[in-house]
């Protein structure tokens, strides 16, 4: 099957500017307490479920993925960029990183606890969405849970260089409400959304969902 252009470019461009990206946003989440707070809740969430594994999928060099093993989460990290992973196994060798699309999860129908996109969906082109939270479907256990974290907007950013490196990305912009939309009809309803104004270096809102996959020990008889 041939690779979809806006994969191939996204991961040579995150292979071009790995290096200074993991400088420039190492130890991001020190700054960002709501963020934490949340991510937090979440894990606290997968282990009263009872645990498993967790995909970080678009981990880049795999700081959220060390965050949530810090709070007990079976964690590994899935990305595209080679470079990105070379940084994260090096960084962090006690941890599992792997290639791989969030498109075509190398991963068996449930048998993921959580997924986390952490910032990661922005690359996807709008028409693909629904394949990406179908995948991200698949792979959850009955009861799993699902957080996505994305900019909120309407018009995609564009870049042709970063960090002093030609690059090809595009930046897509959500609102929550769509957002949540799309993942109802992918069988993953949210119970949970927070929504905070642009901080520090940011230009618009920023946006957190979680979505939690019908099923499991806590679903009612006849439900």
């Amino acid at each position: 099957m041939t690779e979809a252009d806006f994969l191939r470019t996204t991961r040579t461009s995150y292979d071009a500017i790995a290096v200074d990206y993991a400088e420039r946003f190492r130890d991001e989440l020190a700054g960002m307490p709501l963020e934490r707070a949340v991510l937090g809740a979440f894990a606290e969430t997968v282990r009263e479920a009872g645990g498993g594994p967790v995909a970080d999928v678009g981990c880049g060099p795999g700081e959220v993925t060390a965050y949530l093993h810090g709070l007990g989460l079976n964690v590994f990290g899935i990305d595209l960029s080679p470079g990105m992973l070379a940084l994260a196994r090096r960084e962090r060798p006690g941890l599992r990183f792997e290639e791989g699309s969030m498109l075509a999860l190398d991963q068996p129908d449930a048998s993921l606890a959580a997924v986390v996109a952490w910032y990661s969906t922005i690359h996807i082109p709008a028409e693909r969405l629904p394949e990406v939270f179908a995948e991200f479907h698949r792979v959850l256990v009955p009861g799993g849970r699902l957080l996505v974290a994305f900019q909120v907007g309407d018009e995609p950013r564009c870049f042709t260089e970063a960090f002093g490196h030609p690059v090809d990305l595009t930046f897509r912009r959500w609102r929550p409400d769509r957002i949540a939309e799309l993942l109802d009809a992918a069988g993953l309803p949210v119970h949970a959304r927070t929504v905070r104004g642009p901080e520090r270096w940011e230009s618009t809102p920023q946006a957190v969902l979680i979505a939690r996959k019908p099923g499991g020990e806590d679903t009612p008889p006849g439900m």
